[in-house]
């Protein structure tokens, strides 16, 4: 008996290795990251460039709209709340506040990600879904009223999530609460674009969310979740190596091919 419970465990643990082994070729950021450095000349990146362009729309509060070129739509920490245009084919969500997930989604959204588990179990997405690849990695929260405030925090009750989609690695810290260590660094891998809440208070002091867009980063940053933030003051704390693009419209077209060559962060309307 105990010869086959210990044949069981070790087939059901090779099957979550295999799992995991699965969900890390399938990302191209994290291939990407961990890939060694090499040379490749220009002209050889311009013919291979995609010219497929991502639109991120900032609809409010941490909810940004992601638009794929194969038309799928995403919408971040969803709540219902902040809309626009179509309903969104996917729909990510935190349980920090009631402002980052909604308990009754619109029944017309095919995918649900919720960035918590159940039962003490953290979540895990690694799905495909059209052009679009989705994973999370998880990260612990504060406790707020009603669930004993100021006791431990709550283990894996936040989820980065990550969208792989025509070539870029896009990322949503969702409402972070500490710094992340190495084996965080390397479960997100590369990214190309990081929505960054830089409200100070709520989420993380603003030095401390600023060491992680540094190490992070990204060719563009988004902040969100701002509140009254002053954005010099922002700007400041994450160095002189980002430039800044105000923009007078909310959505952003963005394609592998048009990244910034300097880091940037890009203030879209109503941030």
């Amino acid at each position: 008996m105990l010869r086959s419970l210990a044949l069981a465990t070790a087939f059901l643990c090779s099957l979550i290795v295999s799992a995991h082994a699965e969900d890390a070729q399938r990302s191209e950021c994290l291939a990407m990251a961990n890939a060694p450095l090499r040379a490749t000349p220009v002209s050889l990146r311009r013919a291979a460039a995609k010219t497929d362009e991502v639109a991120i729309t900032y609809a409010g509060h941490s909810t940004y709209y992601i638009d794929t070129p194969g038309g799928i739509r995403i919408a971040t920490d969803y709540n219902g709340a902040y809309r626009t245009g179509r309903l969104p084919d996917i729909v990510t969500m935190n349980r920090a506040h009631s402002t980052h997930y909604t308990l009754f989604p619109d029944q017309k959204i095919p995918h649900v990600f919720l960035g918590w588990g159940e039962v003490r179990q953290p979540a895990h997405v690694a799905e495909r879904i059209g052009d679009v690849y989705i994973r999370n990695v998880t990260t612990d929260i504060r406790r707020y009223w009603g669930e004993g405030s100021g006791g431990e925090m709550i283990k894996d009750g936040n989820s980065i999530f990550i969208f792989e989609v025509a070539g870029l690695c896009i990322g949503h810290l969702g409402h972070l609460h500490h710094k992340l260590d190495e084996t965080h660094f390397a479960a997100i891998g590369r990214l190309d674009i990081l929505m960054v809440p830089i409200d100070g208070t709520y989420t993380m002091s603003l030095d401390g969310i600023s060491d992680i867009t540094r190490r992070l980063r990204a060719s563009v940053v988004l902040p969100m979740h701002r509140f009254a933030t002053p954005l010099d003051e922002f700007m400041r704390l994450i160095g002189q190596q980002f430039e800044i693009d105000q923009r007078s419209e909310r959505t952003l077209k963005i394609s592998r091919e048009t990244l910034p060559p300097t880091p940037t962060v890009i203030i879209l309307d109503g941030v």
